[in-house]
């Protein structure tokens, strides 16, 4: 029986990674985005695959309700939800943060979650199947300097995951965060305004994960037996790990 599998944010980076992930006979993909001319080259790309391509701003609220409870069939059913878009804005100390920039990533990584889940996870509970992957991120857990509003959304997903698990207890919904680290897609590229060259930067002297790397993940975790469920899964490359506590010192 074949599987329909939702990404939001399929345009670029994870989301187009696991798209590709899921191609195949057994699968039928609803890819959305706001990029309607990059979700279907994509499609172009994936024609050996049922796939449905949705023009979609997870940012509006409306918007999601209306596009995700008309769609055609044999796309209603929605098995796998992946919570893909999301983005960082800006690396600035909070004191001097833009505070457009926080509002975006607010309205992306939380509200735009939160409205793509509350729509598709009745059916899953009504039909006693479903599985939703949320992407996290390690900043959700662990802080660094200009990540102030980017990890307190994270943190959110981390925590509304865990919280959806506890709803969903007594049925087989299952739930999991994905953590990724450093990794290379255009995340840095939109963080700093499309400065290619700063964004560079970030991954200079590393080996950082690639989208593909995550797709990977995010299909292993949802190709299980149906009684595992993996709850958060933060992974990182080999090259980043936890700062040391960090200390100020007068300087005399």
């Amino acid at each position: 029986m074949k599987k329909t599998v939702l990404i939001t944010g399929a345009s670029a980076g994870f989301g187009e990674a696991c798209a590709r992930k899921y191609r195949g006979v057994q699968t039928r993909l609803i890819l959305a985005a706001r990029r309607l001319d990059k979700l279907e080259t994509l499609q172009q790309e994936l024609s050996d695959t049922e796939s449905l391509v949705l023009q979609l701003d997870v940012r509006d609220r409306k918007g999601v309700a209306e596009t995700l409870a008309g769609l055609p069939e044999p796309f209603q059913n929605v098995d796998i939800l992946i919570n893909n878009a999301g983005l960082a804005l800006g690396l600035e100390p909070a004191h001097e943060a833009d505070l457009d920039n926080w509002e975006t990533m607010v309205d992306t990584n939380i509200k735009g979650l939160m409205y793509c889940t509350r729509q598709i996870l009745p059916g899953m509970v009504k039909r006693q199947q479903g599985h939703i992957v949320n992407i996290g991120s390690v900043a959700g857990s662990t802080p660094y300097p200009g990540g102030n509003a980017y990890g307190a959304t994270k943190a959110f997903v981390k925590q509304f995951s865990s919280n959806l698990r506890s709803d969903l207890h007594g049925t087989p919904i299952r739930v999991t965060n994905i953590e990724p680290g450093l990794a290379e897609t255009e995340f840095s590229i939109v963080r700093f305004n499309g400065d290619a060259e700063r964004a560079a930067e970030v991954y200079q002297g590393t080996q950082p994960l690639t989208a593909d790397d995550i797709a990977e993940m995010v299909h292993w975790v949802t190709s299980l037996p149906s009684h595992i469920n993996i709850n958060r899964l933060e992974v990182m490359p080999v090259c980043q790990a936890w700062a040391p506590f960090s200390i100020y010192r007068q300087k005399e």
